[in-house]
């Protein structure tokens, strides 16, 4: 059975990847009172979270002081609990708090229901996080994603440090 996390409380939340550009891997990384939880995910939904919550920052009170960006790195050992599938978010106005369920992913059968072992639930990390922390991820997040591979000026693929097959220059 997958692990599931609950934290009404972080005390960072960050984005990050190790590799090189073109054989990266991206995690998500919750810590909280000297726990760390990594979940490995892709490229894609650290770009599309931390777009998501910037739009949802916008009609939001401005936050106050962000968190020092060097706490925003992965912290070592850097283990993934499982991978993720979904993602949700929600702004909780009561508790002024930004609600993060992140689900891990699951096979699906033909009408999309996951198809899991009897018993058995598919891992969850749900997170708090204040406005300052979406803040600070937004910003952490979309300088990871900018840090791969340069795109081609022509046809917007990803360069490869020894050139590429560009369609466009056939």
């Amino acid at each position: 059975m997958s692990t599931s996390f609950e934290y009404d409380r972080v005390d960072v939340f960050t984005a990050g990847f190790i590799g090189e550009p073109g054989q990266r891997t991206f995690f998500f990384q919750a810590r909280s009172g000297g726990r760390s939880v990594s979940v490995k995910c892709e490229k894609q939904h650290v770009a599309a979270l931390a777009e998501y919550m910037t739009g949802m920052l916008a009609d939001l009170p401005q936050p106050g002081a962000l968190p020092h960006p060097t706490t925003l790195g992965l912290t070592e050992p850097i283990i993934a609990e499982w991978t993720v599938g979904s993602i949700g978010i929600a702004f909780d106005n009561d508790r002024d708090r930004f609600v993060l369920v992140v689900e891990e992913v699951a096979e699906e059968d033909g009408e999309g229901a996951p198809l899991l072992p009897e018993g058995e639930d598919r891992g969850s990390l749900r997170l708090m996080l204040t406005r300052e922390q979406a803040a600070a991820f937004c910003t952490h997040a979309g300088a990871a994603v900018a840090a791969g591979r340069p795109p081609c000026r022509f046809c917007g693929r990803p360069l490869n440090p020894g050139g590429h097959l560009c369609p466009r220059m056939n």
